[in-house]
């Protein structure tokens, strides 16, 4: 049996994946690595080949791509019902690299490659959403962030129109283009059983630290912690919420009068208006929803 299967989107990071590939897999041959591979070819390849990979007995399944890659490559893993038996290595080729700023892989691929020879496991925590699409509710895994409102409609506008961009530019130019239409929505929160009423911009719900290609949105997140960091952004105008958006970038923000974090094992969040849901920069179906943490369930290889 081969040791490593690789699962490689080569769309991802609006392309560059494929023109990175062939060095990619030189590296890996330079270094010993006995592996084989997959091209994905349509969105939703990924979890396919990713549980296919477990099934057969992979020790080590490998995402190249960006964050929506290794989303549906731990979906996969969770499908196959023997996850805790596979470890993940992750060669980031995406545009935002925010899981892996949060997890300390490096950027560079050919270090990237390096961990995968003789790797160390480090188990982290995953989140769980469950949600609505069509009447039917669907249940996703999730590595690092979700999110809804704002922050869906900002994913909505970036992936439709402007993922050839760079991960700042890209991210910046759909969250101008989600607040020239954006309202604000009533929810309500309950969390970890505490209900509460609200007019939010957005409600963020972190397992790591960073979102929107280096937006520090959870400063204080862990990946081991048992916990989601529920951060939730209130009734903010739209020009103080472009006023306080270069702080979500140094992560200041927490300071705001009308941003709260909170930290919970399960979040329900429901409204009586369409409001859109994202996980890991993928656009989702609608509310309800439910968040709730699966604790220690992933080894990744760093």
């Amino acid at each position: 049996m081969t040791y490593a299967r690789l699962i490689v989107n080569p769309v991802a990071g609006a392309g560059r994946t494929a023109k990175k590939w062939p060095q990619i897999m030189a590296r890996l041959q330079s270094i010993g690595l006995r592996f084989e591979y997959d091209l994905t070819e349509a969105p939703g390849h990924a979890r396919e080949l990713a549980r296919s990979a477990a099934d057969r007995g992979y020790e080590l399944v490998v995402s190249v791509g960006g964050d929506g890659t290794i989303n549906e490559v731990v979906n996969g893993l969770y499908d196959a019902g023997n996850i805790a038996d596979v470890m993940l290595g992750i060669i980031d080729t995406g545009t935002g690299h925010d899981y892996i700023r949060t997890i300390g892989i490096p950027w560079a691929y050919q270090e990237a490659c390096q961990c995968l020879k003789s790797p160390k496991k480090f188990v982290v925590d995953v989140g769980v959403i469950e949600y609505f699409v069509d009447g039917q509710m669907v249940k996703r895994l999730f590595v690092n962030f979700a999110g809804l409102g704002f922050d869906a409609e900002i994913v909505k506008a970036t992936t439709q129109k402007y993922k050839a961009l760079n991960s700042t530019a890209s991210y910046l130019t759909g969250l101008f283009t989600a607040l020239l239409f954006y309202k604000n929505k009533e929810v309500t929160l309950i969390v970890d059983g505490e209900v509460s009423e609200r007019k939010v911009c957005t409600v963020l719900v972190n397992n790591g630290k960073y979102g929107g290609g280096g937006m520090l949105a959870a400063p204080d997140a862990e990946l081991t912690d048992g916990l989601l960091d529920v951060l939730i952004i209130g009734d903010l105008s739209k020009p103080d919420l472009l006023w306080s958006l270069p702080r979500v970038y140094k992560g200041t923000h927490l300071t705001h009068p009308k941003v709260t974090m909170k930290r919970a094992k399960e979040i329900e969040i429901q409204s009586t208006e369409a409001v859109f849901l994202q996980a890991d920069g993928e656009l989702l179906g609608e509310l309800p929803t439910r968040f709730y943490v699966l604790p220690a369930a992933l080894n990744v290889a760093v």
